[in-house]
C-alpha cells in the first residue's frame, strides 16, 4: 500500500455532536486532493458514541483509536501522531475552529523548509478571518505572555489546536512528550525549539464554537502546572 502523504489526526472526547461534520469536510478536502492520505480519530474515553460515529461507513482512509478512560488531550494527540504513517503529519480539533482547508497554509511553510508549521490565531493577516469571543482573546494574550516567560519567546499563539509536522519532526517530538493535558502544546514547541526544529507560524482562519472543551478559570491553573513541570523536565535534560 502506498504510504499516505498526509496524516490528519483528530483527538475528540464526547464529540459526537459535533465532529461527524468537521470529518466530512476533512474527508472531502482530503479526497480532492488526489493523493494518498489517512484520518486517524483518537477517541479519548469518550461515554457518548463517538468511536460507533466514526465507525458508521466512509472510508477505507478513516480509523478510531481508542482509549477505555479519558487520558488528556496530549495524550490522545500523541497516540495519533505515533500511529500515523504520512510523510506530513497534522493534529486538528474536532470542533473544526480551523477549516480543513487551512491545511494549505501550513503545508506551504512545510514545503518551504519548516519541519513544524503552527496555526496562530493572534498573527494579523488581511486575508484571514479570526472570530473569538473577547475573553477568550484576553485569556489567550496572558496566557502566551506566560509561556513566552517560560521559553517560548517569538511565538504569538502556542495553543491553536491545527499544528503540522514533518514525519521525522513528529516520530522525534511526540516520543519524547509527556503531558497529557491541555497544556502540552508549550511542552511540544519547547521540544521542537530544544531539538533545533524550525517553527514557522502561520495566521488561519478560526472561529469560536459553541461547546469548547476548555474553560479558562476551569483548567487554566492546571495548564500552567503542567507547563511549569514541562519546564522543569527540559531544564533536567539540558
Amino acid at each position: 500500500m502506498t504510504p499516505p502523504r498526509w496524516s490528519v489526526v483528530i483527538p475528540a472526547f464526547n464529540e459526537a455532536r459535533r465532529l461527524p461534520a468537521f470529518l466530512d469536510t476533512v474527508v472531502a478536502c482530503l479526497e480532492g486532493r488526489d493523493e494518498p492520505y489517512e484520518v486517524i480519530v483518537v477517541d479519548d474515553g469518550s461515554t457518548d458514541g463517538t468511536s460507533a460515529i466514526v465507525e458508521t461507513p466512509r472510508l477505507a482512509m478513516v480509523r478510531v483509536l481508542s482509549f477505555q478512560r479519558n487520558a488528556g488531550k496530549g495524550a490522545a494527540v500523541r497516540a495519533g501522531m505515533l500511529a500515523a504513517r504520512g510523510a506530513y503529519r497534522l493534529f486538528a480539533d474536532a470542533d473544526g475552529a480551523t477549516p480543513i482547508a487551512e491545511l494549505k497554509r501550513l503545508e506551504s511553510a512545510l514545503m518551504a523548509g519548516a519541519d513544524v508549521a503552527i496555526g496562530s490565531r493572534a498573527l494579523r493577516d488581511p486575508g484571514v478571518s479570526v472570530a473569538a469571543r473577547r475573553h477568550r482573546v484576553a485569556a489567550g494574550f496572558v496566557f502566551n505572555r506566560l509561556v513566552g516567560w517560560m521559553g517560548l519567546e517569538g511565538i504569538a499563539d502556542s495553543q491553536c489546536g491545527f499544528k503540522a509536522f514533518t514525519a521525522a519532526a513528529a516520530d522525534r517530538l511526540f516520543q519524547a512528550l509527556a503531558t497529557r493535558g491541555f497544556g502540552f502544546d508549550v511542552e511540544l514547541l519547547l521540544l521542537a525549539r530544544a531539538a533545533g526544529c524550525r517553527i514557522v507560524e502561520v495566521p488561519v482562519n478560526w472561529a469560536d464554537q459553541p461547546g469548547s472543551k476548555v474553560g479558562v478559570l476551569r483548567h487554566g491553573p492546571g495548564m500552567l502546572w503542567e507547563i511549569v513541570r514541562a519546564r522543569l523536565r527540559m531544564g533536567r535534560r539540558r
